[in-house]
């Protein structure tokens, strides 16, 4: 099953998504976020019998508007690790993401005046469906409700100032989250073995596999349960692969319109451009 958030003029509305008749059909919850927040979410979103848009016209706003929790995790993929000359952590390093930064699959990507090295990195986000803490690996994936594709683009002159990465990972409106979710049960998809990857101009400048995952997706689940509470909606981007702009030579960083398209395998793609604000007073 697939769902998503839609925008309809002043409001949204959370959908299942019916790509074989090309429609999406509203479901009694204003976002996806508002949907997993009840229980029996997986029998409201089926059961739907609403109002059906016309999927060349959607709007998708963020899959999850406003998540409680937005868990990153850096260095997580081992093509990604080898390309920073470092070594594969212990543990998984993890910073947050905030609302603000989230846009849709479609809507455009800013650059912020104040920066000067903004980078891509695709990445498959983990969606959670049901609370989740202190969790075993063996039990973790029983909290997920399923996947979707976010583009954790990074202003790397910023996430360097320091040895905290949050203040270049999370300006406004910079990181596509969608286009919808795909939930654990559906055949086409499986967190150990999903192809992602990122281009840009038509250029493929990322591809990966979750196989190459240094922490999977339930050990991520489990190690993030024992420290704080996963509630339905909360995020978990699970890292990048290879072939970010920053650890190229020479660096290469996004572009005033620039077209990237993020992808992940079964879950579709986010297709953004990227312009330029006004450049930041001296």
């Amino acid at each position: 099953m697939k769902l998503a958030t839609l925008r309809l003029g002043t409001r949204t509305t959370a959908v299942r998504i019916e790509e074989t008749d090309g429609e999406a059909v509203e479901v009694s919850a204003a976002d996806v976020g508002s949907l997993l927040a009840q229980p029996d979410w997986p029998q409201i979103a089926a059961m739907a019998a609403g109002t059906r848009h016309s999927l060349e016209e959607a709007d998708y706003a963020p899959l999850v508007p406003h998540p409680g929790k937005v868990v990153c995790v850096g260095q997580n993929y081992r093509a990604h690790v080898l390309e920073q000359g470092a070594k594969a952590p212990e543990y998984p390093t993890l910073f947050a993401k905030f609302s603000s930064a989230l846009i849709g699959a479609r809507d455009e990507i800013l650059l912020p005046g104040s920066s000067q090295a903004v980078d891509w990195e695709v990445e498959l986000a983990v969606v959670v469906g049901w609370p989740a803490s202190n969790v075993s690996e063996a039990e973790a994936l029983e909290a997920v409700a399923g996947y979707a594709v976010l583009n954790d683009v990074s202003m790397r002159d910023w996430q360097y100032r320091t040895s905290q990465f949050l203040q270049g990972k999370t300006f406004d409106r910079c990181t596509p989250f969608g286009p919808w979710l795909v939930t654990r049960d559906d055949p086409g998809v499986h967190e150990q073995g999903m192809d992602l990857s990122c281009d840009i101009d038509g250029e493929t400048v990322q591809q990966g596999n979750t196989s190459d995952l240094v922490f999977g997706v339930a050990k991520l689940v489990s190690y993030i349960s024992q420290a704080m509470t996963l509630a339905p909606g909360d995020v978990i981007s699970t890292g990048t692969p290879g072939g970010s702009g920053h650890w190229r030579e020479p660096r290469r960083y996004l572009a005033d319109g620039n077209i990237m398209v993020s992808r992940a395998q079964g879950l579709g793609e986010c297709r953004n451009v990227v312009i330029r604000a006004t450049p930041a007073p001296a």
